[in-house]
């Protein structure tokens, strides 16, 4: 197999220009910056030399970051994987705006959301402009293989959850899934809202248990008097 010629500077070089910018500098730069984040990005390039494609793109990775304005972080939800496919995340989790397709997870949060699962807008930027922060437990997957890269970013992961939970007591974290919920002991200044993963209502004949997460987060904003998010 031919190696392809990827300049790891260049895209470490953009990845900086693109955290500069963003209201997440301060707590982002200081990890991508080190020599942990350059073992995943060696561990990525390795395993495209190997023939192993990952989703999202990489510049890609980070947008759950970038359309979350920091100063107005209000709530974190947490999931699993990107979507495994190939050309469907666009690293926002759960979004899914790259293509028409609504994918099942998705679906299952619009439904629990709306009553019912078509006819809504895939790009779940809305959210994270109103201080959302959509991410997964591994910010890359290799095509088709769930769960293939969670130890990649298992430090990154930490590192982040640790970071907020730190910085911004009190953010709401809405864990979803098993894998999820097992951050929850790095969060002990945070309020924890938790449900089952959307993607097991596939094997609940399509019933999602919400666990009424999104009234939930909306109620303790109020409570807070802080503006509640616009889920719909």
């Amino acid at each position: 197999m031919k190696k392809i010629e990827i300049d790891t500077d260049l895209l470490k070089s953009d990845l900086n220009d693109n955290i500069k910018n963003s209201s997440w500098s301060n707590i982002l730069l200081p990890y991508i910056n080190s020599e942990a984040f350059d073992k995943i990005i060696n561990t990525l390039v390795n395993n495209v030399n190997e023939g192993k494609r990952f989703t999202p793109k990489f510049k890609d990775i980070f947008n759950g970051f970038y359309e979350c304005p920091y100063e107005d972080l209000k709530v974190v939800i947490v999931g699993q994987d990107p979507y495994p496919q190939l050309g469907v995340a666009d690293g926002i989790a759960f979004s899914c705006s790259k293509k028409g397709k609504t994918e099942k997870s998705l679906q299952y949060i619009f439904k629990s959301l709306y009553g019912k699962h078509e006819g809504y807008n895939n790009d779940l930027r809305r959210w994270s402009n109103q201080g959302v922060l959509l991410i997964n437990t591994a910010f890359t997957c290799e095509i088709n293989k769930i769960g293939s890269h969670y130890s990649i970013w298992k430090m990154f992961t930490e590192y982040i959850f640790s970071s907020i939970n730190k910085y911004n007591p009190n953010t709401i974290f809405i864990l979803m899934g098993k894998k999820a919920e097992s951050w929850q002991t790095l969060l002990p200044n945070c309020t924890i809202l938790k449900c089952a993963h959307p993607a097991s209502a596939a094997y609940r004949g399509g019933l999602w248990d919400s666990n009424d997460v999104f009234n939930k987060a909306n109620k303790i904003l109020v409570d807070k008097s802080e503006r509640i998010i616009q889920w719909w």
